[in-house]
């Protein structure tokens, strides 16, 4: 298993986790959150499938002015269920994976992705995979202490 074929076991693995925390979120309570500055749960589940829409056409473009002018199908979408989200996300979200399965070796350290005009910085493909994996992560652990502040049920996410 190569550098590549790692990568893409991690986005399905953390995928498969995030998927159970979503789906287990009752309906009722999607526009939960835990104050005003934050997403609801909706909003957090709705940012991370967009998100992974944005962050790879910012991998093509190697950078953040790949989104000028994009069109970004998720912004006129509203959003109804988690499953309804996720059938909706999915040829993106596949889109994506045959993008990173095109990937060599070489290019997860030589191509470098530029986010400095927009405050950000310049990272090689690699390390922008590996955030674009954390970032869900990350938010999927959000919910899951969303879930435990409203005193719901969680699911077991380690097998």
């Amino acid at each position: 298993m190569n550098s590549v074929d790692l990568m893409i076991l991690n986005f399905e693995e953390i995928r498969c986790r995030s998927i159970k925390v979503w789906k287990s979120i009752p309906k009722e309570v999607l526009s939960w959150k835990p104050d005003e500055d934050a997403l609801t749960c909706a909003e957090m589940i709705r940012h991370l499938l967009q998100g992974e829409f944005l962050f790879h056409q910012v991998l093509i473009g190697r950078g953040s002015k790949a989104l000028s002018n994009l069109f970004n199908p998720f912004e006129a979408k509203k959003f109804t269920s988690v499953d309804d989200e996720l059938e909706f996300a999915q040829p993106y979200r596949e889109e994506f994976l045959r993008y990173v399965k095109t990937i060599s070796i070489n290019d997860l350290e030589n191509i470098e992705i530029d986010l400095s005009d927009t405050g950000g910085y310049v990272k090689t493909l690699g390390g922008m995979l590996l955030r674009i994996a954390y970032h869900e992560s990350v938010h999927t652990g959000q919910l899951l202490n969303y879930m435990r502040t409203m005193g719901i049920d969680r699911p077991k996410i380690w097998d």
